[in-house]
C-alpha cells in the first residue's frame, strides 16, 4: 500500500511547496503514453486537490454536472474518511469541468451529490494536457461523516486516477494499485493511506 503526506497549508496552496505522487499504475489494457499526478492539501476547512495529465489526445465531450466524464479524458479523487467505514466520495473531473460527484460504497452503490458550487473547480490546458484543481470542503464531508475532524497524524484511505473510456486509447492508471480483474477504480480495499501532516 503506497502512502502520502497531505501537506498542511493556510489557505488555497502553494502548489509548488506541495509534495506530489504520481499516478503511474497502468491497469487492465497495453501501456499508453499518458502521465498523471497528484498533489492533495488541508487546512481548518478544506482539503484541496490538483490533478494534472501530460496527455496528447483530450477528449471533452461532455460538459454538465453528474454526466459520465470517465467516458472523456478523466482525472479522479476518491477517498475514505472515516477509518474503517468503507463508504467514500467519488470525484471525477473532465477537462470542462464537468463534474461526477457521489458517496457509497461500491460502484452499484453511489449516490450521486447534485453540484451546489461546493468544490469550485479550475481547470485548465497546458501546452502537453491538462490540469484541475478543487477544494471538498469539510461542511460536505461532515454531511455525511458527522464526525470528521482531521487532526496531525490522522489517516484517510484514497486514490487517484486518470482514465478514458472512449479517448483515442482507452487507459486506466492509478497511484495505488488495483487488483480486481476487470477495470473498477470503486473498491476501497485498493486504496492507499493519505495521512495529514
Amino acid at each position: 500500500m503506497k502512502r502520502y503526506t497531505i501537506a498542511r497549508v493556510d489557505g488555497r496552496p502553494d502548489w509548488d511547496a506541495v509534495p506530489t505522487l504520481s499516478i503511474d499504475e497502468q491497469l487492465w489494457r497495453p501501456p499508453v503514453d499518458i502521465a498523471a499526478w497528484g498533489q492533495v492539501a488541508w487546512d481548518d476547512g478544506h482539503l484541496y486537490v490538483r490533478l494534472r495529465a501530460r496527455e496528447k489526445d483530450i477528449r471533452a465531450e461532455h460538459t454538465g454536472p453528474l454526466g459520465m466524464p470517465c467516458e472523456d479524458s478523466c482525472l479522479e479523487f476518491f477517498f475514505s474518511p472515516v477509518p474503517g467505514d468503507p463508504r467514500y466520495f467519488n470525484i471525477e473531473y473532465n477537462p470542462n469541468g464537468s463534474l461526477y460527484l457521489g458517496w457509497g460504497d461500491g460502484r452499484d452503490a453511489i449516490r450521486l451529490l447534485p453540484e451546489r458550487e461546493w468544490l469550485n473547480p479550475v481547470t485548465s490546458r497546458t501546452e502537453d494536457g491538462w490540469t484541475v484543481e478543487y477544494a471538498v470542503p469539510f461542511g460536505l464531508v461532515r454531511m455525511f461523516a458527522p464526525d470528521f475532524r482531521p487532526v496531525p497524524g490522522m489517516a484517510i484511505r484514497a486514490n487517484c486516477y486518470k482514465c478514458g473510456d472512449l479517448t483515442a486509447a482507452e487507459h486506466y492508471l492509478a497511484w495505488n494499485p488495483c487488483t480486481s480483474e476487470a477495470p473498477n477504480f470503486h473498491r476501497p480495499q485498493d486504496f492507499g493511506e493519505m495521512t495529514f501532516g
